[in-house]
């Protein structure tokens, strides 16, 4: 398969969550992120272990494959990444990000990722020094920076994030390498800003968006935040 992803290239980038869409509606819901100019669809997914929630399998990411133009970035928040990378690619998942917390060698899942002709992210938890970073910056497409504790959506930003990613990104910078720094976790449009500064380049929004009276008015003032997407 052939990942939709492309290269980081310096745009600024939206990718809604769809943990906090009306799963009801979820077609609906997605096609409407889709023409208001969302760039990427984010997919949590949770397997009770790794954090304290359960959320989606391999069929969601099925039922989203084809039916949108948007790449599907699969975020693994599961123990033993490496027994869901297959399923996952097979579903279409375009990115997936495993967490260098999850016990495993990251650097050999990583390498699964690609042979799978996906692209792969790694994401740290709010806890994590990004150090732990940088015997991967030559294997990631991207780097997730979760700037709330995963597990649950709609929390609160945490307010040394823009310190962490600031760090990410001169890890990125010294790298020489073309590598998409992501946040996940409170993104809205008073957040929004204080992200972009640090030097993230993908926002993953849930609730602000999918939980708001108009998710097009939310995803455009997120969007609004940031100038030069």
């Amino acid at each position: 398969m052939t990942s939709k992803i492309a290269p980081a290239n310096g745009k600024i980038l939206i990718a809604p969550s769809i943990l906090s869409a009306d799963l009801f509606r979820l077609g609906e819901e997605v096609k409407r992120v889709e023409n208001a100019g969302a760039d990427w669809l984010h997919v949590d997914i949770m397997d009770g272990h790794f954090v304290p929630n359960l959320s989606f399998g391999p069929a969601i990411v099925s039922s989203l494959n084809g039916k949108t133009a948007l790449p599907l970035d699969v975020h693994l928040m599961v123990e033993h990444p490496e027994q869901f990378l297959e399923p996952f690619a097979r579903a279409g998942a375009d990115l997936l990000t495993v967490h260098a917390e999850a016990g495993n060698n990251v650097s050999d899942v990583l390498k699964q990722i690609h042979s799978l002709g996906v692209k792969a992210g790694v994401s740290i938890k709010p806890d994590t020094a990004p150090e732990v970073l940088s015997g991967v910056l030559g294997q990631v497409d991207l780097i997730l920076v979760m700037s709330v504790y995963p597990g649950f959506g709609g929390q609160s930003f945490l307010p040394q994030s823009p310190a962490r990613i600031r760090q990410v990104r001169e890890l990125i910078n010294s790298s020489g390498r073309n590598i998409w720094l992501e946040v996940d976790g409170g993104i809205n449009a008073e957040t929004a800003p204080l992200v972009l500064q640090a030097g993230a380049d993908v926002l993953v929004a849930g609730s602000a968006i999918f939980s708001a009276g108009d998710p097009v008015q939310a995803l455009y003032q997120i969007k609004q935040a940031a100038p030069h997407s």
